[in-house]
C-alpha cells in the first residue's frame, strides 16, 4: 500500500490525491482521518444528510434549474443583488474565466497560497509575479510592501487571499480597504475570502460591500469549504455588475448540479446550526493548537482559517511524516513541499472535533519522536525517494525541463552562496552523547521552566532513579601504551544524506529566497523586503460569536 500511496502523491503536482483514490488504495474502500482536505466537520448537520439522502434518487435523476434561478435563491439568503454574483461549479472555475477574461499579461499574489492561483495564469501564458511571505515574520502579509512590490513589477493584476491557505494568515477590513484604493488604477484586485467564514478576529471583516462599487474588485466565496460539502463544487464572486457579468455570460446555463440546488435552497431553514458549526469549529481551532504547540520543537503559526500551518522539528521530513500517519496511523495530513514559498517542513493540518485531534497528536509522537516525546528522529531512508519541495519550482522553471536544479542543497552546506541559507544560520554539528543522557541534555538547554514541561510530558508517573552514594575510590589501573593511528585516506566529499539543516532546500529543490530571485524587483529598486511583525493570537474575551452568512442568514 505505501508504494502506491507515494505514486499518488507524486502524481498530483501542486494538490492532494482525492479522498475517492485514497480509500482505493486502502484495500476496505474506507478512507482515512481527513486532516488534508479543509472543510466544516459540523455542517450539515447528521439530519441535514439523512434528508438528502432520502432524496437521492431525485437529486440525481433529474436535471437541477438554471443557474439563474439557483443564484437567485443563494443572493435572497445573502440579502445581495443577483445582478452583482456569479456562481460557479466551485471557486475554480471562477478562477479560470477570470483569468481568460480579466488578466492580460500579469497576476501577482503572496506566496505559498491556494496553487490554482499561481498555476492558471502560467497554464495561459501569463506572467507570475510571486510575493514570498517570511518565516520570520510568520508568514504575514505587509501590504505596504507587497503594494511597493506589484508597483516595481509594473503587474496589472493583484490577488489576496484572506485569510490565506496554507497559513491562515489574516488582514483587517480597513487594511484591505485603504489597499484596494492605493491600487485604484490596476486592472483588477481579487480577494479571495474562501474561509473567512471561520475568522472571527473581526465582526463584519468581508471586503463584499466595497467590490460592488468599485470597478476593479473581485471578492471570491467558496461554499464547499464552508458547508462542507466539496464534492458538491459551488462557490460564487461578488463584484460590480459589469464584471460579474462578463464572467457569468461565459458559464453554461446549467454549470451548477442538483446537489448544489439542493443544498442551496434548504439553507434557509438551517441558519442557526450553520453559526454554531463556524463557532465550534473556531473552538477547536483554539485547543487544537494548544495541543500542537505543546509537541518539542512543533511550531504552529496563527491561523484565522479552519486549518494551521505548522513547521516541522528539526531533522523531520514533510513527505516521511505524510507517508507514516497514512500507512501506520490511517491519518492524512497536507505536507506543503509542492507548493510555492514553502517546504516540506511544513504541514497544513485542518481543525477537527477533539478525539480526532487527540489521534493525530498520539501518532505524531510515534512518527516524530518514537514512543515517547523528545529529539526529532532523522529522515528516514525507507521513505519517499523524491523531493516534493522541488514539484512547484519544476514547474516554474521551465528550462530545466521538470528535472529541477541538481545538488542545491550540497551547495548550500558547503558554502556554495545559494541564497536558501542568507540570514539564517546553519546548526552547528554536536558530538554523540550517551543515549540516557540525551533527554536530560535537551531539557536544560531549554531553561528550567521548559525542562519541567519536558519532563512532565514524557509520561507522568515514572519514577525518578535514588540518588546513590558516591562508590569507594578504586585504584588507578596502569597506563596501557597506545598504538598510533593508521593513516586514513581522505574520503571524496558527498552530499550529506541526513536531515535537512534549516534553511537548506530538500534535496534537489529551490528554497523560497531562490524563487524570489525569479520576480525580484528592477534594478535600482530595493532588493531585499524588511520584515512584517508577526501577529499573534487574537484576544478570546473580545471574539464575535459568529460572522459571514450566520449574521445575515
Amino acid at each position: 500500500m505505501a508504494d502506491n500511496v507515494t505514486s499518488l502523491f507524486r502524481s498530483t503536482a501542486a494538490h492532494s490525491p482525492s479522498m475517492a483514490a485514497l480509500a482505493r488504495e486502502g484495500g476496505d474502500g474506507t478512507g482515512p482521518v481527513d486532516f488534508c482536505i479543509p472543510c466544516n466537520p459540523y455542517f450539515p448537520t447528521p439530519a441535514m444528510m439523512d434528508t438528502m439522502a432520502s432524496r437521492l434518487k431525485d437529486i440525481i435523476t433529474y436535471y437541477p434549474s438554471s443557474a439563474d434561478t439557483i443564484t437567485a435563491e443563494l443572493c435572497n439568503l445573502l440579502q445581495l443583488p443577483p445582478q452583482a454574483v456569479a456562481m460557479g461549479n466551485g471557486s475554480t472555475e471562477l478562477i479560470t474565466w477570470i483569468d481568460h477574461l480579466l488578466v492580460r499579461e500579469s497576476l501577482a499574489i503572496p506566496v505559498p497560497t491556494f496553487g490554482r492561483w499561481t498555476d492558471q495564469p502560467m497554464e495561459t501564458g501569463k506572467r507570475v509575479d510571486m510575493f514570498p511571505l517570511q518565516e520570520s515574520s510568520g508568514f504575514a502579509l505587509d501590504l505596504a510592501q507587497y503594494a511597493e512590490f506589484i508597483r516595481t513589477r509594473g503587474t496589472r493584476v493583484a490577488v489576496i487571499c484572506n485569510p490565506n491557505n496554507p497559513d491562515g494568515g489574516f488582514l483587517h477590513k480597513h487594511a484591505l480597504v485603504q489597499f484596494m484604493d492605493a491600487m485604484a488604477d490596476l486592472d483588477l484586485i481579487v480577494i479571495d475570502e474562501s474561509f473567512l467564514e471561520f475568522a472571527d478576529a473581526e465582526q463584519e471583516p468581508s471586503v463584499v460591500q466595497e467590490a460592488m462599487i468599485r470597478p476593479n474588485v473581485i471578492v471570491l466565496r467558496s461554499l464547499g469549504k464552508n458547508f462542507g460539502l466539496h464534492g458538491i463544487r459551488f462557490g460564487y464572486m461578488v463584484a460590480n455588475p459589469s464584471l460579474a457579468g462578463r464572467v457569468r455570460s461565459m458559464l453554461p446555463k446549467w454549470n451548477l448540479n442538483a446537489f448544489a440546488e439542493y443544498v442551496v435552497f434548504m439553507l434557509k431553514e438551517h441558519g442557526a446550526e450553520y453559526a454554531q458549526s463556524l463557532h465550534q469549529v473556531r473552538r477547536d481551532r483554539l485547543d487544537m493548537a494548544s495541543q500542537l504547540a505543546a509537541l518539542p520543537g512543533l511550531t504552529v503559526y496563527p491561523s484565522q482559517g479552519n486549518f494551521l500551518f505548522v513547521r516541522l522539528p528539526v531533522g523531520a521530513e514533510g513527505t516521511v511524516v505524510r507517508d507514516r500517519m497514512l500507512t501506520e496511523h490511517r491519518i492524512l495530513v497536507r505536507e506543503c513541499g509542492n507548493k510555492i514559498g514553502s517546504s516540506s517542513r511544513f504541514l497544513r493540518l485542518v481543525v477537527r472535533p477533539q478525539v480526532d485531534v487527540r489521534r493525530l497528536v498520539s501518532g505524531l509522537e510515534q512518527v516524530l519522536y518514537g514512543t515517547r516525546r523528545g529529539a526529532a528522529v532523522p529522515e528516514l531512508a525507507q521513505g519517499t525517494s523524491y523531493s516534493s519541495g522541488t514539484a512547484a519550482v519544476d514547474r516554474l522553471v521551465g528550462q530545466t525541463n521538470g528535472a529541477g536544479m541538481q545538488d542545491l542543497a550540497a551547495m548550500a552546506v558547503g558554502g556554495g552562496g545559494m541564497g536558501g541559507g542568507v540570514g539564517m544560520p546553519m546548526p552547528v554539528a554536536q558530538p554523540m552523547a550517551v543515549a540516557a543522557a540525551a533527554p536530560m541534555g535537551a531539557a536544560a538547554s531549554m531553561g528550567p521552566a521548559a525542562s519541567m514541561g519536558t519532563a512532565a510530558s514524557m509520561g507522568a508517573g515514572m519514577p525518578m532513579p535514588a540518588q546513590m552514594p558516591a562508590p569507594a575510590p578504586m585504584p588507578a589501573p596502569a597506563p596501557m601504551p597506545t598504538p598510533p593511528p593508521a593513516p586514513v585516506a581522505p574520503a571524496p566529499f558527498a552530499p550529506p544524506s541526513g536531515p535537512t539543516p534549516v534553511g537548506v532546500p530538500a534535496r534537489g529543490g529551490l528554497t523560497a529566497a531562490q524563487v524570489r530571485g525569479m520576480t525580484a524587483p528592477a534594478p535600482g529598486a530595493p532588493q531585499e523586503l524588511s520584515q512584517a511583525p508577526a501577529t499573534g493570537w487574537p484576544n478570546a474575551q473580545s471574539w464575535p460569536n459568529a460572522a459571514g452568512m450566520g449574521q445575515t442568514g
